[in-house]
């Protein structure tokens, strides 16, 4: 922000309530930028914001959004999407993908590429503990194969904040629990508690800014797309729209992993393989 937006305070000022008009505004503009449907969720999204508002010295959200709305003041919508947005996620989340992945996918790849390098796009990638499971279960399967294949992971989010923490790669002890004991050995350095992505494993992801509601105009196109627990916040137009542009950015033969929990339109373009794995043909 600029100096339209006025400096914290030692002494918290009292901030009124956010209005249905001004919750409106906010709502409408990050449904249409970011695809993320907040109907019904005014409360928390003022909870949520409260104390950030009102530490930057504001009286309203009317206030505040009139500079956040302001041509110098685009920058601020990351600190709203960075708050406003559950980046809920662990090592080995929905183990069904990873066990297609290391049984069916990757043999399919190996038969399949002829070329150098193999594509795999983690949309979503939330604090990398997505992206860093599958680089580890690629580590594991190309391990006693000769394979020069480039397979780095790219991993993208609308979260700055989660992408800086998933670059860290630095976990709590609780948080690698369900990995097996070899792979922690083998993928991270401990220290007092905290283990941390060894230089390994790391140079096997890609983390990147990505809206997903924006155009993909990656150089190639993926042989496999991981979205999994990100289109619940979607609309279903929205899951449509999107689910197109993955269909055109996957390679002939890939395959796209969803949520459990989540449910895909009839009009997908992609054939449904199991539960929440579907291939495009």
């Amino acid at each position: 922000m600029t100096n339209n937006v006025p400096n914290g305070s030692y002494f918290k000022r009292r901030l009124e309530r956010m209005t249905d008009d001004e919750f409106l505004r906010l709502s409408l503009y990050i449904k249409e930028k970011y695809g993320l449907n907040l109907e019904g969720r005014q409360t928390m999204v003022e909870s949520r914001l409260f104390n950030y508002v009102s530490d930057r010295g504001f009286n309203s959200y009317t206030e505040y959004m009139n500079a956040l709305f302001c041509e110098e003041g685009e920058g601020e919508m990351a600190n709203i999407i960075n708050r406003l947005t559950t980046n809920y996620t662990y090592f080995l989340r929905e183990q069904e993908h990873f066990e297609h992945f290391t049984k069916v996918f990757l043999p399919e790849m190996e038969q399949k590429i002829t070329g150098d390098e193999l594509c795999i796009w983690s949309a979503g990638c939330s604090f990398g503990n997505e992206a860093y499971s599958f680089a580890a279960c690629m580590e594991d399967y190309f391990a006693d194969r000769p394979n020069n294949w480039d397979r780095k992971i790219l991993a993208t989010d609308i979260s700055r904040n989660a992408l800086l923490a998933a670059k860290r790669g630095s976990y709590a002890k609780a948080a690698v629990e369900p990995l097996p004991r070899r792979w922690k050995k083998q993928f991270f350095i401990e220290h007092n508690g905290i283990y941390t992505v060894n230089e390994r494993l790391r140079s096997q992801v890609v983390f990147k800014y990505h809206n997903l509601m924006d155009p993909i105009n990656f150089k190639k196109k993926f042989d496999l797309i991981i979205c999994r627990n990100v289109m619940i916040y979607f609309e279903k137009e929205t899951i449509v729209q999107l689910i197109q542009r993955f269909y055109d950015a996957t390679n002939e033969g890939g395959y796209l992993y969803i949520g459990h929990a989540e449910a895909i339109p009839a009009e997908c373009p992609y054939k449904r393989v199991q539960s929440a794995i579907y291939r495009k043909e």
